[in-house]
């Protein structure tokens, strides 16, 4: 007995090659006609049926006119789709409960248009576009992220009913899209992380709590709250604000400061520990079973944090 997993074997996909593109060549292009596409053809039908009948000559060139529309329409169609490249671009980490975004390249490399160009995903439209020559757009695909992890949509459907509806042609596409997902941030927690104090004989170096020790170049990462905004207005550009003094707050998220949860709430927990931390401009480092990462700040050491989140234990749970 042939099952749907037999037969997807047989469906010819676009993939992606060395560069991570994909293109749509001849045969990996479907088409059919659509509804009005069949509606269409039994009309054609009728009046040939009914001019052969009446012996009606203007009926039968009528008729005959209309099927050769038909028959370029098959041509015009499967041509808008050919020759079409499709890149992943890139994808940014969400957090658990949100939705995840996957922007999508199409590259129209002819010296002719491509109207109406469809993104279709289980059975719906996500995005459409309509190319001009030699141009490119973005295609997006949404989808909810329900759980923690690596999300990966798999296989969707580029397609196109261009120029008068009565045919879909149509190509499934499969990129190597996956969206970091980030535990769901849960309440805080009290005295999870409660600060601790290192004295250092060279200070600082700026990134203390107390005193205003300068300015230097904006960098990413940087609070907003730290940036010299009157000095952005006067057109300096943007400078930080950096403080001085000998110590400054560091924090440990320990898994084992949360007895009494099960994994996903310490997780999201966690989770909403290292963004406060981050909010505060503290040094932080984080502990689960088997991983230690030591205090630090800034915008990397928020993602190699949230990253293990997400990903711990998941072999173990899938």
């Amino acid at each position: 007995m042939i099952t749907a997993i037999d037969l997807s074997r047989f469906i010819r996909r676009a993939t992606p090659d060395k560069e991570g593109s994909a293109e749509l060549t001849a045969r990996r292009i479907y088409i059919l006609p659509t509804r009005y596409g069949f509606l269409f053809g039994m009309l054609l039908c009728a009046m040939l049926v009914g001019s052969i009948n009446s012996a009606n000559n203007l009926g039968l060139m009528l008729t005959f006119i209309l099927a050769g529309l038909g028959v370029i329409s098959i041509i015009h169609t499967w041509h808008n789709l050919l020759g079409l490249r499709i890149q992943p671009e890139q994808i940014n980490p969400i957090f658990a409960g949100q939705e995840a975004y996957f922007p999508i390249r199409v590259e129209n490399r002819r010296n002719t248009p491509r109207p109406g160009i469809l993104l279709e995903f289980a059975g719906k439209t996500m995005s459409g576009i309509d190319l001009d020559s030699n141009k490119s757009g973005e295609l997006s695909l949404h989808l909810p992220a329900r759980r923690r992890g690596i999300l990966k949509p798999g296989r969707f459907t580029i397609s196109t009913s261009y120029p008068i509806g009565l045919l879909r042609a149509w190509s499934y596409v499969e990129l190597d899209l996956s969206c970091l997902v980030y535990p769901e941030p849960g309440p805080s927690t009290q005295h999870l992380n409660p600060p601790s104090y290192t004295p250092s004989a060279t200070g600082d170096r700026g990134v203390g709590t107390d005193d205003f020790a300068g300015l230097r170049q904006f960098r990413q990462g940087d609070s907003p709250r730290h940036i010299d905004w009157k000095a952005a207005a006067r057109g300096k550009g943007l400078r930080t604000k950096l403080f001085g003094g000998d110590r400054a707050d560091q924090h440990w998220l320990d898994w084992d400061a949360l007895p009494g949860f099960d994994t996903e709430q310490r997780l999201s927990r966690l989770c909403r520990a290292v963004l406060l931390a981050c909010e505060s401009q503290d040094e932080y480092g984080l502990r689960l079973p088997g991983v230690i990462i030591n205090p630090a700040r800034g915008a990397v050491h928020r993602h190699q944090c949230l990253a293990t989140l997400a990903h711990f234990e998941m072999g173990s749970s899938e």
